[in-house]
């Protein structure tokens, strides 16, 4: 299997250092990035509730069809969890698969695993260049499209965090449903529409609806009152087309 992209994502973790402050640490040419598609740049800010989210990032075309990964959390891309060992106190990666974590972006990439759910799996990971080590505090994403973007685009951002039950989404309200219990409050959904001829321009991203608690399907619910912690895993995010 040939390697698609040498590498197209970096993480820089802010940690309430400002932009202007921060050592530059990538360089396309250092890399091997592909000089053919855009470059994007995401800023995340953390929210007072953010506590080790699970992320996806993607691309949509201006009426909402899917068109590649930007980024991913390497546990949901690669389909292995590190989890603890009780009995000896250690990290131990497993295999694992979280249908309900990132719902809406497993079935709008539409990938079916051996598994016959929509998530990445060991057999079936997300291409290397787009996954990364989920971040622990605010970030700027720097990425590279695989194509050039022309025109009007969206991206797309959801976000999942486990043990953020509220009034709504208790922990016994679907007891027979274990997936639920993986995601309490279901994964938000955020989009943002962006023009490659205003290259200027800052967009920032809004909450568009919430996807189905247990992952059964990849509708989105653009009910979003009985969301309210969740809401504030994300302080401010905003994008800038290079």
């Amino acid at each position: 299997m040939k390697t698609k992209i040498i590498l197209a994502v970096l993480l820089v973790i802010t940690t309430g250092i400002s932009a202007k402050n921060k050592k530059t640490l990538y360089s396309e040419e250092n890399y091997g990035v592909n000089k053919v598609g855009t470059s994007v740049t995401i800023q995340f800010e953390q929210g007072k509730e953010h506590n080790h989210p699970l992320f996806a990032i993607w691309l949509d075309d201006e009426n909402g069809n899917y068109i590649q990964t930007l980024y991913v959390s390497e546990t949901i891309g690669k389909g292995i969890f590190k989890r603890a060992n009780r009995k000896t106190g250690q990290w131990l990666a497993g295999e694992i698969q979280r249908p309900a974590a990132l719902p809406y972006w497993g079935h709008q990439r539409g990938i079916v695993n051996e598994f016959g759910n929509y998530l990445p799996s060991p057999k079936q990971p997300e291409v290397d260049a787009y996954t990364g080590a989920t971040p622990l505090a605010s970030f700027i994403l720097h990425t590279k499209t695989e194509k050039p973007l022309k025109g009007k685009y969206k991206i797309m951002l959801e976000l999942n965090q486990t043990w953020d039950w509220n009034e709504f989404w208790t922990n016994d309200m679907y007891p027979n449903e274990k997936e639920y219990r993986t995601s309490c409050q279901p994964a938000l959904v955020y989009s943002a529409d962006i023009d490659t001829t205003n290259p200027s321009a800052e967009y920032v991203m809004k909450p568009i609806g919430h996807s189905h608690y247990s992952g059964a399907d990849g509708r989105l619910n653009p009910d979003l009152s009985t969301i309210t912690t969740a809401l504030q895993i994300a302080k401010k995010i905003s994008i800038k087309i290079h």
